[in-house]
């Protein structure tokens, strides 16, 4: 099999498609990302990217917070209207119905239709050209209770989260492993014969 060379480029595929609110309860906008990650466990650090264009940037900049709302199939259309759309003509809670929810740390709303809400706390802020990178720390993890088990962990395979990929957006498949499972060993009990 060959392989066919492409200009460099942004190409990690799939990626998240999130909603970042940001404002206050009064004021408040919805973005789009998909350029967000983690960039560290302890202390927990994410980030996201702006384009220095959008109506969210300066509000972030300003307020220095801004809440992660994962996206599932359910919020999959709202996911792309908000990040077409801009929040300087729409108010995009009241188009998309739906509903600001107070977070516990942040002046900025939540979105109670999304599964988790992460409040982040902006702690440095970079410019690279096309976008702005929001490192922030995570300040509280706000998950629905219909996803969280008997157990009391959050079951995330509950949540039909989706992804961004190369224009698309993708619902997230089943499980096939989890970390470790690799080097997991066997056990040996369950395969005996009774």
């Amino acid at each position: 099999m060959s392989r066919k060379i492409w200009k460099a480029g942004t190409f990690i595929y799939p990626i998240p498609a999130v909603l970042v609110t940001c404002g206050n309860m009064e004021k408040s906008n919805i973005i789009t990302v998909a350029w967000t990650g983690i960039i560290n466990t302890n202390p927990a650090i994410v980030y996201i990217s702006v384009r220095p264009e959008r109506y969210s940037h300066d509000l972030i900049k300003r307020n220095k917070e801004f809440a992660i709302n994962l996206t599932n199939e359910k919020l999959a259309y709202v996911t792309d209207w908000c990040g077409v759309r801009s929040g300087s003509k729409f108010d995009k809670f009241k188009e998309m119905k739906l509903t600001k929810e107070k977070a516990k740390f942040i002046k900025a709303p939540l979105i109670k239709e999304s599964p988790v809400g992460i409040e982040c706390k902006v702690i440095d802020i970079r410019e690279y050209g096309s976008h702005t990178m929001f490192i922030a720390e995570v300040l509280s993890i706000d998950a629905d209770e219909k996803y969280i088990n008997e157990k009391g962990a959050f079951d995330i395979s509950k949540c039909e989260l989706i992804a961004y990929a190369n224009g698309g957006y993708y619902k997230l498949g089943k499980k096939i492993g989890r970390f470790g499972y690799s080097v997991q060993k066997k056990n040996n009990k369950s395969n005996k014969k009774k």
